[in-house]
């Protein structure tokens, strides 16, 4: 996803007209002249900002490269030190103990509405493959749940679906400020990604969400400071004065997802302190960005992804800092996604599964999470029955709590565990299946039973790049060491394909984009300098198939 290229500011809105490079179903009611005017007016005006905010991320990452580590602000002490609250939370938002994930496909989107949780986030970001048509029939759902006609039948097997009576109420994520949209061009450059989504969302359902006290609401991905909740808070505060609604009418949740957000969470509430709702611990991509951002400091080499848990380390106190910041400020805490799914036909294994799901629900509800996330409809009673146990009132916002004073060592204390033969295959084989789901137009993807999304391969790929650089030693199979380097992730890369050929053929391994997805994932493990997100050169491919 190319970065945006600056645009002036002086040039008129209304002289400019955004440039749809494809056609399909969906695009006459989604890119009506009206919507690209006000999509041009957006990039116009946050386009500038937006491009100086991705390179000041670039110049970031260079100095941690260099030695330095994040830190508290201190030009931002009085913020963090202050008590003040950012602004009430809608009624409709109080109790927003269970929220179900999911993409932007009609018919999941049917299935998580009608799923019994309190809240379901529809997400065009990393649960949603970012092609065209995906995007665009995102958006014509959203057209459809805007005036109660959301439906659905099935090919396949002739079922009917619909919205029930009762529904949860649902929040939209777009996608994140560093990805464009290469389909739709403004003065010869893409329009932001997150300023497509945001700006047809806004633009076509904000008015009518409000009357019917159903929104607008969002959620915003990767921010990784306030600056960026400071674009974001001037985002809606055009955007509301643009369609004549009252300021604070949009609320947002943002994903601290981010090393550095962790260490400035006062300062993006205070940023968005109108139309704030909540803060959510985006665990999988936090544990991403802790190993890129630190990913040259030999000192912080993580272990196999299992045995990071939230329970203990820099992920423990990243959780206890967020509950305390929201609580402080007024606002709600929201969990993790927990990724286990049901697994069909064995009962043991779906009843381990179910068990880790309450564990770790037990943990947030009793650490003062206010809420939490699953991905799949059949684990919303489990997490409902843990939170109504141990919250009857619908948040814990008020509730006191003694609250432990978290240090930047602590948000930066790495996880202690082995870096395995089994966790460095598990990595190779995941990241590979995933991005082939992936450039066939799957985001959430099941896996070895969890659901996974986009931060499943930005794990497994970063993981690697950093035992390579760093000559991690890995405990073998067999009971010996050996040295992670590029000849084995070679060796291991080739036997995954020879596994994945095993399984589906040859034509189904060209059908389903493994070559490309096994190139794309060893370029990035391999590179000098790794890509800031996999997306990028995936979306190059993705956006080249038709």
């Amino acid at each position: 996803m190319t970065l945006a290229q600056p645009i002036s500011a002086a040039a008129p809105a209304a002289s400019l007209q955004p440039m749809v490079l494809r056609d399909g179903p969906g695009i006459d009611r989604v890119l009506t002249p009206e919507a690209l005017a006000f999509l041009a007016a957006l990039q116009v005006e946050f386009g500038p900002r937006l491009n100086a905010l991705r390179t000041a991320r670039a110049g970031r990452q260079h100095g941690y490269d260099t030695g330095f580590l994040p830190e508290f602000l201190v030009e931002t002490a009085d913020i963090r030190n202050g008590a003040w609250e950012a602004a009430p939370v809608p009624d409709v938002l109080a109790d927003r103990r269970v929220e179900i994930t999911g993409p932007v496909d009609r018919k999941m989107m049917i299935n998580a509405l009608n799923s019994g949780a309190k809240v379901f986030m529809a997400d065009f970001e990393d649960a949603s493959a970012p092609r065209f048509d995906i995007m665009i029939a995102g958006q014509v759902n959203m057209l459809d749940y805007r005036d109660g006609c959301l439906a659905y039948e099935d090919p396949k097997t002739g079922k009917s679906y619909a919205t029930g009576d009762e529904t949860a109420v649902m929040i939209v994520r777009p996608r994140g400020l560093h990805m464009d949209e290469a389909n739709v061009m403004l003065n010869g450059n893409p329009v932001a990604a997150s300023l497509f989504d945001f700006g047809l969302h806004a633009y076509h359902n904000a008015v009518a969400l409000a009357e019917t006290d159903r929104g607008p609401f969002y959620y915003l991905p990767k921010l990784e400071n306030h600056r960026e909740a400071r674009l974001w808070n001037d985002i809606f505060v055009c955007t509301q004065e643009r369609l004549g609604m009252p300021n604070a009418t949009i609320k947002a949740t943002v994903l601290i997802e981010t090393l550095r957000a962790s260490f400035e969470m006062d300062e993006i509430v205070w940023e968005l302190r109108d139309h704030i709702a909540g803060l959510n611990c985006g665990r999988w991509d936090y544990i991403f960005s802790y190993i890129k951002c630190l990913r040259s400091h030999a000192a912080y080499i993580l272990p196999d992804r299992a045995q990071v848990t939230m329970d203990r380390a820099f992920l423990a106190a990243y959780s206890a800092r967020l509950v305390d910041v929201c609580h402080r400020r007024g606002i709600h805490a929201m969990g993790g996604m927990a990724a286990q799914i049901p697994v069909r036909g064995d009962d043991a294994a779906n009843a381990a599964a179910f068990d880790k799901v309450r564990a770790d629900k037990l943990r947030e509800v009793t650490a003062g999470h206010d809420g939490t996330w699953v991905a799949h409809p059949d684990l919303v009673p489990i997490a409902m029955e843990v939170f109504d146990a141990h919250m009857p009132r619908a948040n814990q916002i008020r509730q006191p709590r003694q609250h432990p004073r978290v240090t930047p060592d602590m948000l930066l204390h790495p996880h202690d565990g082995a870096v395995t033969e089994a966790g460095l295959r598990g990595n190779v084989s995941v990241a590979i299946e995933y991005l082939a789901q992936w450039l066939q137009g799957r985001g959430a993807v099941p896996i070895h039973n969890l659901m996974e999304d986009a931060a499943t391969a930005e794990i497994s790929r970063s993981q690697i790049w950093q035992w390579i650089r760093h000559r991690a030693e890995v405990r073998l199979d067999s009971g010996g060491m050996r040295v992670a380097d590029a000849d084995w992730l070679a060796e291991l890369i080739q036997a995954e394909i020879g596994a994945i050929l095993g399984r589906l053929g040859m034509p189904g391994f060209h059908r389903g984009r493994y070559a490309s997805a096994a190139r794309i994932f060893q370029e990035a493990v391999l590179a000098d300098t790794p890509p800031e997100f996999i997306t990028t050169p995936a979306y190059a491919v993705l956006n080249a198939l038709d």
